[in-house]
């Protein structure tokens, strides 16, 4: 039990690790490989509430280390992605040099929503507003999108410095914006009861088989949308 009780923990700063490094990667312009680091830092994360609940150990200091490694994987390393992406901009404006901080305006969002999400009961089950991590995936996959695509309209439009600030502002406000959105956990194979996660993950993999790294964020803006429709839809069945 002693050896038990500290899986979930040890878990939870594997996750903090992997944020460590992807920040150092980001830094070095290796973007590639801090994006691969976020998603295993991502994994960890799911899997120390797993172990915690499977062991019956799950308490305060989880829940408040859980939040701290979140803050650096979820919330510091794609704020310093996004302050990167803005820095090779060119503003013609007072202050243009300080501009690409606002970048971090992500991670303000982040830090908000993981310490309100700490006292919300609500979310026990789904979520209301975006979550970090899926955040995180759709702000680290941008620089690749440049990378791999940065000949095509997807590349050409996130060369565009308003297009980068609207997403800044968008993704910190759809994380802490009232958006229901539907859980992707399928406690047991039911066609009927979860066809919407069903077929979600369908087409995510459709996506992802088609347009490659293209498809990380598009996944993550149908997923919201989806979820928008989903509650419209819902709401009217009950009317």
């Amino acid at each position: 039990m002693s050896v038990k009780k500290h899986i979930p923990n040890l878990l939870t700063l594997l996750n903090l690790f992997c944020g460590c490094i992807a920040i150092v990667l980001v830094s070095d312009f290796n973007f590639e490989y801090a994006f691969y680091f976020v998603c295993l830092g991502i994994f960890f994360d799911f899997f120390d509430g797993f172990f915690a609940r499977k062991f019956g150990v799950a308490g305060p200091l989880g829940v408040q280390l859980d939040s701290l490694a979140d803050m650096v994987t979820s919330g510091v390393a794609p704020g310093y992605t996004m302050v990167y992406l803005l820095s090779g901009m060119t503003f013609h404006m007072p202050l243009a040099d300080y501009l690409p901080y606002l970048g971090f305006i992500i991670t303000l969002g982040a830090c908000y929503r993981l310490a309100n999400f700490n006292i919300d009961t609500r979310q026990s089950d789904s979520f209301i507003g975006l979550p970090t991590p899926a955040n995180t995936l759709f702000i680290m996959s941008l620089p690749l999108v440049l990378q791999y695509q940065g000949d095509t309209f997807w590349g050409d439009l996130l060369v565009n410095k308003y297009v980068l600030l609207a997403i800044t502002v968008l993704s910190a406000f759809v994380m802490n914006a009232e958006i229901p959105l539907f859980s992707l956990k399928i406690k047991n194979f039911s066609i009927a009861k979860y066809k919407l996660q069903i077929g979600f993950v369908l087409f995510s993999v459709a996506l992802i088989v088609l347009l490659k790294v293209v498809a990380v964020p598009l996944i993550i803006v149908s997923y919201v949308l989806l979820s928008v429709l989903n509650t419209i839809f819902s709401k009217k069945e009950l009317a």
